[in-house]
Parts: structure tokens; sequence; C-alpha cells
């Protein structure tokens, strides 16, 4: 039984198998070569990202620092009488630099000038930066005032006038015996610009119309006689021109001497011979 015993104490002691595991949140440690590749990544972007800020602020500062970038001069087209510099004058976009202009806004400045009737706005990159295409109003007649021009278009607007017309019909202005106040080319209304059209188709050649703040429109026709007619439309203008050939027939076949013609009121027409005041 001692043997049995001492044989028993004899068997080697064998060790417990024990499992290591990592503390709990505890990551993994990497090889050293992947930290190595991912500090490479890192570094690689912000060079670029270093380079693209560089690159944005360099180009900012040229935009913002170049003449180029700030309207000196404009493109025009589409004027025949209203100079370049004019328009530029009325766009007050001088000095602008290109991130701050406003079509829109451009577009009502122009539209100040009389002269021009509709207006578009092309904003571009250096060196045209703004052009912008005007139409013009068309003169129909010229108003002169002791000298003064002034044109008027079929609408009856008023604008500057910016060249010589010998083509156009001319009204000139005329206050003799008459000292009420002298009216203007503004009070010279579409209406009136119609009939005074009207009566260029019975005027001797090359003949003007004059213009009376009491007796209205009126030339001195072939006979000599001064003939006025009022200021009408064009369709009432007709009419007068109906009655005015028929007065002239009757008249000359009585050989009056006429010196004044007046139908300024179709419904009373009268005349004044030569040697009455």
């Amino acid at each position: 039984m001692a043997s049995h015993v001492q044989a028993h104490r004899r068997q080697p002691e064998r060790a417990p198998g024990v499992l290591h595991r990592s503390a709990p949140g505890t990551a993994p440690k990497r090889s050293a070569p992947v930290r190595r590749e991912r500090s490479r990544v890192v570094s690689r972007w912000r060079v670029s990202s270093a380079v693209i800020f560089v690159l944005f602020s360099a180009i900012l500062l040229l935009i913002f620092t170049s003449d180029v970038f700030y309207v000196r001069s404009i493109q025009v087209r589409g004027n025949t009488h209203i100079s370049r510099e004019e328009v530029f004058a009325f766009s007050d976009i001088a000095d602008y630099h290109m991130f701050w202009l406003d079509p829109e806004q451009i577009r009502q400045r122009v539209s100040r000038s009389s002269s021009i009737a509709d207006i578009a706005i092309e904003l571009g990159w250096p060196p045209n930066l703004v052009t912008i295409i005007v139409q013009e109003r068309q003169p129909a007649i010229v108003w002169s005032d002791g000298g003064k021009e002034t044109w008027i278009d079929l609408q009856g607007r008023v604008m500057r006038a910016r060249a010589e017309m010998p083509n156009l019909l001319h009204v000139n202005l005329i206050s003799d015996r008459y000292d009420g106040p002298k009216p203007s080319a503004e009070e010279f209304s579409g209406d009136m610009v119609l009939g005074a059209l009207r009566l260029r188709e019975i005027l001797p050649e090359g003949e003007h119309l004059s213009f009376h703040p009491a007796h209205g429109l009126g030339w001195t026709n072939e006979l000599g006689w001064q003939v006025w007619m009022g200021s009408d439309s064009a369709s009432v203008m007709g009419e007068k021109v109906n009655l005015y050939n028929l007065l002239v027939e009757n008249i000359t076949g009585r050989a009056i001497p006429i010196a004044e013609l007046n139908i300024a009121n179709p419904e009373a027409p009268f005349y004044r011979v030569l040697g009455e005041l």
C-alpha cells in the first residue's frame, strides 16, 4: 500500500491551462509598417490642402488687386447718335469691381437717358467686362425754339438733338403778337406729332412748319398765304386738310388777296386779306 501511495506521489505535476485575453477597451497593437503608411497619407493630405489654400488665396488676391477686374470702360453696341462715353456716364459703374456689377441696376441707370428706348446688359471677363446693347429712340420731328433744337419721337417723348437732321420735319416756334407763356417741346404730344406729319403731305417741297401758341401749326403756302391749322391728331388734321383744299380752290377762283387763312377751328374758318391787321 505504501508503494502504491509513493507511486501516486511521483506523478508529474501539470500546470493548469490559462487563456490570455486582452483587457476590455484595449486595441490590439498595429505593426510598425501600418503606422508609417498612415502617417505618410496624412502628410500628403496636409500638403495638398496647404497647396490648394495657397493657390486659392493667390487667385483671390489677384482678382481683387488686379486692375483688369475693375471697370474702366465699357463696350456699347447699337448706338448711332448717343456716344459710348455718355452711356458709360449714365451707367455709373466706373471703378466698380466685376463682382459688384448688377445688370438690372445698370439697366435702370442707363434708361434715364431720354435718347434710349431699350437696353440689354452683357457681363463677361476681361477685357470686356461690360457690354451694353442700346436701342435708341428715333426722332420724328425737330422742335426749334430760337435756333435751339430738340428732337421729339412719335410718342411725343423729348430728347436732346444730337445731329443735323435736314430730312426731318422741323417745327419752328414763333410768338408774334402773343404775350402769354411760351410752350415747350414737352407740350408737343404724340397726337400733335402725328398731326404735324399729316400736314407735311401738303407742304411745299422743303417747307417747314411753324407753331404759334394761339394758332397752332402753320406754314406759308405756295400762294404766299400764312395758313394756320391748329394742333390736332392726324385724323382731325386729315379732315382739315380736305377743308383747306376746298377753301383754296374757292378763294383763288374769286381772286381775293389773302394774307392769312385760319382753319384752327374747322367749324368757323376765316381769312384775312392783305392790309388787314
